[in-house]
C-alpha cells in the first residue's frame, strides 16, 4: 500500500484574495525548511516528490528536492481549488461561503459568481491523484486539496474536515480506489493563503 505524506505549502506572502499565484513569505521558506528535515527524518529514504504547479508550492518543495537531489514532478491535480470568480476581492468571499458547508452545497453554488468550474471534477482529480500513485510520494499541495483527501478517507461530506496548518504533514495509505487516512497533519487556525 502507498503511502502519501501530503504537506500544506508554507505560508504564502499573499492571501487567496490578494495574489493568484504568491511565493512564500520569510517564514513560509523557513516552514519549508523544516518539513524538509523533518520528512527526510520521518522517510528515511528519497521518495518521488510532487507538487501544485502553483509558487508557493513549488517553493515549499525546493529544500526537500534539493537535500533529495530531484526535481519535483508538477502535479496539476493537486493544484488549488478553481474559483468561478476573477475578482480577488469576489473570490476571497466565495471560498469563505462555501467553507462553512458540504460539498453539495458547494456543488450547488458553485456558479454563482459569473463564472463557471467544475469542482465535482476538480475535487475528483485530487482523489484519482493520489489513488493512482503507485509508490511511497511526498506531495506539496493546498488546505483544500488536502480536506478533499481527508474527506475522501473518512467519507465526510463536509468541504473542511480538519484545518492543516503551514507545512503540516498529513499520511494517507492507498490501495485501488480507496484513501485511508493514517495521521492528520498539525491543525492550526489559519487564514487560507
Amino acid at each position: 500500500m502507498p503511502t502519501i505524506y501530503m504537506i500544506r505549502h508554507g505560508e504564502a506572502a499573499a492571501g487567496w484574495d490578494a495574489d493568484t499565484d504568491p511565493g512564500l513569505s520569510e517564514k513560509g521558506r523557513e516552514q519549508a525548511e523544516a518539513v524538509a528535515r523533518e520528512i527526510e527524518k520521518r522517510v528515511g529514504k528519497k521518495l518521488p516528490v510532487l507538487s501544485s504547479p502553483l509558487r508557493r508550492c513549488r517553493e515549499t518543495s525546493v529544500p526537500l528536492s534539493k537535500a533529495w537531489d530531484c526535481e519535483p514532478v508538477i502535479e496539476t491535480r493537486v493544484a488549488e481549488i478553481p474559483s468561478p470568480v476573477e475578482a480577488l476581492d469576489a473570490r476571497g468571499a466565495w471560498l469563505r461561503r462555501i467553507m462553512s458547508g458540504t460539498w453539495a452545497e458547494a456543488l450547488t453554488q458553485e456558479n454563482t459568481g459569473g463564472g463557471k468550474v467544475d469542482l465535482a471534477r476538480w475535487r475528483q482529480s485530487v482523489v484519482d491523484a493520489l489513488t493512482g500513485l503507485s509508490q511511497d510520494t511526498v506531495i506539496f499541495s493546498h488546505f483544500i486539496a488536502i480536506n478533499v483527501a481527508a474527506g475522501a478517507a473518512t467519507e465526510d461530506k463536509r468541504l473542511i474536515t480538519f484545518r492543516p496548518d503551514n507545512c503540516s504533514v498529513t499520511v494517507f495509505e492507498t490501495k485501488g480506489d480507496t484513501l485511508t487516512l493514517v495521521e492528520q497533519g498539525r491543525e492550526a487556525e489559519t487564514k487560507v493563503n
